[in-house]
């Protein structure tokens, strides 16, 4: 299939271009700056574009099968349209060129709820501190891009993954509509969920949480290394 990756510069975007590459798909890699861009290979076409211009968007979605989305900026007290924006020209573009099916990512916090892996601190302290503080406008524009997605006529599934980690590779990982019992989802699971999807449509018009069951680290371990990032 020929499909297209916005965000394909961050983390989660290089491994699912590289998944879908080795998949045996050809890939148009859309980013600001291509120049860059790390990987090449015969079946890849790195575009040029910023989401914000409808324009650009067009160009990079026309003559595809499939649209990814990995969207996404770090956490900002300042207001957040990257993702709303972001699909809103995406979606308008396919359906000006006939493209239906359309995979973006979004967060299980777009929606906080508890966890069962997640115990006291991770349901009663860190997940309200997080959504009300330093992601609130994150998780505010991530609702909003939800909004758009559900309303319009694509064959849409919206992936919400828990706190992302990296691991070695891809390993095993659950799917369950709407929201999870974990609470960590490797960037590698994330990105072969995400194109899994592009052939299964078991969760077409579906939001679906993506948790990796093998391998995730423990809350404890995570607090731990980021305490040890910031020293």
């Amino acid at each position: 299939m020929r499909i297209v990756v916005f965000g394909a510069n961050g983390v989660t975007g290089r491994l699912l271009t590289e998944q879908a590459l080795a998949a045996g798909h050809d890939v148009a890699a859309v980013t600001r700056r291509p120049d860059s861009f790390p990987i090449t290979h015969q079946r890849l076409r790195v575009e040029e574009a910023d989401v914000h211009d409808p324009d650009a968007v067009s160009r990079a979605v026309e003559g595809n099968d499939a649209v990814l989305s990995t969207l996404g900026v770090p956490f900002t007290r300042k207001p957040v349209s990257v993702y709303s924006d972001g699909v809103r020209n995406i979606a308008a573009a396919m359906s000006r060129h006939g493209i239906k099916r359309l995979i973006v990512v979004s967060s299980s916090a777009t929606e906080p709820h508890h966890h069962a892996d997640g115990g006291f601190l991770m349901n009663r302290v860190l997940q309200p501190l997080v959504t009300a503080t330093i992601g609130k406008t994150t998780y505010s524009d991530m609702r909003r891009m939800e909004e758009l997605v559900r309303g319009s006529d694509l064959e849409w599934t919206i992936m919400r993954p828990s706190g992302l980690f990296d691991a070695p590779g891809v390993t095993r990982y659950e799917l369950h509509e709407d929201q999870a019992p974990g609470i960590f989802t490797s960037r590698a699971d994330l990105a072969a969920s995400m194109l899994e999807q592009v052939t299964d449509g078991r969760f077409a018009r579906k939001a679906v949480a993506v948790t990796t069951s093998a391998g995730a680290p423990t809350l404890f371990q995570v607090l731990r290394r980021e305490a040890f990032k910031s020293g």
